[in-house]
């Protein structure tokens, strides 16, 4: 299948930003891959069998120049954006939150929020302009943006937050077709998430193994989501590994 739509992914260069560029050019997308190294990019771009489908780009999110000349970039090549997966992000270590310093704090609010914002606007800005107007913004949020893991504050906070992004982006997107959804992942396979086959502090003191789940259906989440009309909008979708402790109390 091929067709002109033109998408952005953050963080394509490993997890979930790769699985779900991975899921979009199999589908036919353009795929803009952002990402601060450009090495992995470029590793995802050849894995796709589809390099003359991707532009790799080298840029921090946390940079709103950089996050705007990359814009620009997808702009000046394709002429448009359909889609942003806004999914770049990053965790602070696992420390009580009075042992955090005010480095690892902003870093996390940095990219995980700023970056995200930034990211967002100017995919709004991008979309308003073009014609025909309007396009889709996926956020990664998380089960985070639900329920904290002990020692998270940081992480949690910022996802907390996207909801609020999200929400709001929803809404002021009506009146220019900008349809605004989150996707809220719970333990998909990658290498931020191996740590919970091996064991992780819960919620009542105890370390134990949390199942995981493979993260290309999480792509396959997000590729559903982003290939539906704008006239209809997935909010919020939660794809988790079926028996983490999310559900209940553990």
């Amino acid at each position: 299948m091929s067709h002109s739509k033109v998408a952005i992914v953050t963080g394509a260069g490993t997890g979930v930003g790769k699985a779900a560029a991975l899921a979009l050019l199999a589908d036919g997308w353009r795929v803009a891959l952002i990402g601060r190294r450009l090495q992995p990019l470029e590793d995802v771009a050849a894995a796709s069998h589809s390099a003359e489908s991707c532009l790799t780009l080298s840029a921090d999110v946390a940079d709103p120049d950089a996050v705007k000349k990359a814009f620009a970039t997808v702009m000046s090549k394709w002429g448009r954006v359909d889609l942003l997966f806004n999914n770049a992000g990053v965790s602070a270590p696992g420390v009580p939150l009075e042992e955090l310093t005010i480095e690892q704090w902003r870093n996390v609010v940095d990219i995980n929020l700023n970056g995200m914002f930034y990211c967002l606007q100017q995919a709004f800005i991008a979309m308003k302009a073009q014609s025909p107007q309007g396009g889709r913004i996926i956020n990664n949020g998380s089960i985070s943006a639900y329920a904290p893991r002990p020692n998270s504050i940081a992480y949690t906070a910022t996802k907390h937050a996207v909801t609020g992004l999200t929400k709001t982006a929803a809404l002021d997107g009506r009146k220019y077709a900008i349809a605004v959804g989150q996707i809220d992942i719970g333990n998909a396979a990658t290498e931020m998430a191996a740590k919970m086959a091996l064991g992780v502090p819960q919620a009542n003191g105890e370390i134990a193994k949390e199942p995981l789940m493979d993260v290309k259906h999480v792509g396959e989440s997000v590729l559903y989501m982003a290939n539906m009309p704008l006239s209809s909008n997935v909010l919020f979708h939660t794809v988790m590994a079926t028996n983490m402790p999310f559900v209940g109390r553990g």
